[in-house]
């Protein structure tokens, strides 16, 4: 059974936690890693590019020369699409490029990723985050204290404004929380800090009967 060390916010190991090999202990199927991040990398694409056809760009009304006798090549619309300022063939039209993957396909790929993570020793566990307020010199002292210089993914166990607000100004440091956690968050961070709680939530919403 895979084990992690469990520090304090003074970056003292207090401990050890074992993590269900189901999650963290997975076997890693690494094409099924690309689709997925493929498919969640089209879901963000915005899809607003658009160009005009023959029939929406303005002018070309009339026919620019008759049909014969001029020595040229015939036209009928100076708007043609092999004119300069014609219309676009095939060109973007707005679109929706999002599509789904099968719910445990997604799942496999995320014990995949934390899989991944664990054996590249980017995973630390916090026994505990509490922040009263929003504070910004206690994150960056936490993350000092546990020596991380590098991208970190903090993720909590239920949403917390005080720990969001204190690390959105912190560059190449993010939160997230347990349940909406997906395997780009996990693949574009050096290291995945989670508390204890959210160790717990990822267990519960990712096993193999959450997944059925």
């Amino acid at each position: 059974m895979p084990t992690v060390e469990v520090y304090n916010v003074q970056g003292e190991q207090v401990g050890e936690l074992e993590l269900s090999p189901e999650i963290f202990d997975a076997q890693v199927n690494e094409k099924l890693l690309f689709d997925v991040a493929q498919m969640l990398l089209a879901a963000r694409r915005r899809g607003t590019a658009s160009t005009k056809t023959r029939g929406e760009v303005r002018g070309g009304g009339r026919k620019p020369w008759r049909q014969k006798g001029t020595g040229r090549a015939r036209h009928g619309s100076i708007r043609s699409p092999i004119w300069t300022g014609g219309g676009i063939t095939f060109g973007p039209r707005p679109r929706k490029y999002r599509y789904s993957m099968p719910r445990k396909m997604r799942r496999t790929a995320l014990r995949s990723a934390l899989t991944s993570k664990l054996a590249a020793k980017g995973i630390l566990v916090l026994d505990e985050l509490k922040l009263t307020a929003p504070k910004t010199k206690e994150i960056v002292q936490i993350l000092n204290n546990l020596g991380l210089d590098r991208s970190v993914l903090l993720v909590t166990g239920e949403a917390d404004t005080n720990i969001y607000k204190s690390t959105r100004n912190i560059p190449r440091v993010n939160t997230a929380v347990a349940d909406t956690l997906n395997i780009l968050d996990i693949l574009n961070h050096d290291t995945l800090l989670l508390t204890k709680d959210a160790v717990a939530r990822i267990e519960e919403v990712f096993s193999d009967e959450k997944s059925a």
